[in-house]
């Protein structure tokens, strides 16, 4: 975390060479402060590239409208659900209505708290390298330890209680961390998890939990069909509810509108943000299915919120399923999928840095040789995947790191043409050298301390 003037932020990447100076884009290109343009390769709330004109054109007429909050009725909100209904989840019966909130984490945690309403339980599971958001129940069901909110430094970070002490904030609720299915379909590691008697104590897990909240990429995770129709078994076998958290993989980011329409089972809740909204405004929202609708038959869903359903989110949403759908762009990250793999699998064979490679469409995450993923506490002010990521930057493409140390993650907007995606790669053979320099030289000792 770092401070520039008056603005207290903080950044994926760290290190300012890695982190640059954004003044203005268009399509995929962002243009630096420094005059650069180079290709944003790294954004998953820009399917459609940065400035494009009908989200623009979409938010410039909703800006004249009054300030409605979520208790007034709005045609545009009720239109901006329909056509989210009707396109996005087209043929999809079993979806009932859309709530609209303001971001991905308000979503699941308002969506988590209903479960625990509903089932009357209190704990929650989730898979592990989860990441569900930084507010309230989404907070506990993201268990990578490095997002939870808390602090992170030298010295392993210190808390309110002085040096030594824990850096994370209480805990909420219990939260139980289904086995992962770590596996990389480019460098081959086997999933945990494969095979017929995958999740053996999930049942014990799930017995307990008002709700079970899957994602499809956080911590470097891609899993299968398979494993979420294994899970979604499991939940409804223990009356809990299964939440389908589509905030990376919604909205053509993997192929097709959501991940969850892989499998064949379909989830009680589908939650979404970040993407939703094509970087038009900020915007999340839950699809609740018709049998979450019975079971709320004669009570009132009490969340309520004055900015949620914005009339410029709700002009945003509507212009981007309607882009999306004309387009076709949707579907691209599927047609891209095989490309994106043969590209990556050359990476995992020329660069001996290169640890372990998965993903599926527009969404990769690369692993490097070194420190374990879960263990950066932000110690290292520049630590090898920055290192990577500003040698990329100065090829030509801003590439985001992932868990800080060692992780990198490819996700360019969809709109991406083959020759840019191209100087993509470009830039990540370049950078992905400055990692095998280091891992051919050995250890470095580390620096005395200072006193």
């Amino acid at each position: 975390m770092s401070s520039g003037g008056s603005l207290l932020s903080t950044s994926l990447t760290t290190g300012d060479s890695a982190n640059p100076r954004v003044v203005g884009g268009h399509g995929v290109w962002f243009r630096l402060s420094d005059g650069r343009e180079v290709i944003d390769a790294s954004n998953t709330a820009a399917p459609l590239g940065h400035c494009h004109p009908e989200i623009i054109e979409a938010v410039r007429r909703a800006a004249d409208a009054p300030v409605i909050n979520e208790g007034w009725q709005w045609a545009e909100r009720e239109q901006a659900a329909d056509d989210l209904l009707r396109i996005a989840f087209a043929g999809e019966d079993w979806a009932g209505a859309v709530r609209f909130f303001i971001s991905a984490s308000e979503a699941n945690d308002c969506a988590l708290a209903l479960c625990q309403a509903l089932t009357g339980r209190k704990d929650l599971a989730t898979r592990e390298r989860a990441y569900h958001g930084g507010a309230g129940l989404a907070r506990e069901l993201t268990v990578q330890p490095q997002w939870h909110g808390g602090l992170a430094g030298a010295a392993g970070g210190s808390g309110a209680g002085g040096a030594g002490a824990s850096a994370a904030p209480p805990r909420l609720a219990t939260v139980h961390e289904l086995t992962a299915p770590a596996g990389a379909r480019v460098t081959g590691q086997a999933a945990p998890t494969a095979g017929t008697d995958c999740l053996p104590s999930a049942r014990g897990q799930l017995a307990s939990s008002a709700a079970v909240l899957l994602d499809y990429s956080q911590g470097g995770i891609y899993h299968s069909p398979a494993y979420q129709d294994r899970v979604a078994a499991l939940a409804a076998e223990a009356g809990a509810y299964w939440i389908a958290d589509e905030t990376v993989t919604g909205f053509g980011r993997v192929g097709g509108w959501f991940q969850f329409q892989h499998g064949q089972a379909r989830p009680d809740l589908v939650t979404m943000g970040k993407c939703l909204s094509a970087g038009g405004a900020a915007a999340g929202a839950v699809v609740l299915s018709r049998a979450m609708l019975d079971r709320l038959k004669g009570t009132s869903w009490q969340s309520y919120s004055t900015y949620r359903s914005h009339p410029v989110a709700m002009a945003a949403i509507r212009a981007h399923l309607q882009v999306s759908s004309r387009e076709g762009l949707y579907k691209r990250a599927g047609d891209l999928d095989s490309v994106m793999y043969g590209r990556l699998v050359e990476v995992a064979a020329q660069h001996p840095s290169v640890a372990r490679i998965d993903g599926h469409g527009l969404h990769w995450t690369i692993e490097l040789h070194g420190p374990d993923w879960h263990s950066w506490r932000g110690e290292d002010a520049n630590p090898l995947a920055s290192r990577v990521v500003a040698r990329a930057l100065a090829a030509g493409a801003l590439i985001a790191t992932s868990g800080e140390q060692t992780s990198l993650f490819l996700a360019p907007p969809l709109v991406i043409s083959d020759a840019e995606l191209g100087q993509v790669f470009d830039a990540l053979h370049h950078g992905l050298e400055l990692a095998d320099a280091e891992l051919a030289a050995g250890p470095q000792p580390a620096p005395a301390s200072r006193r």
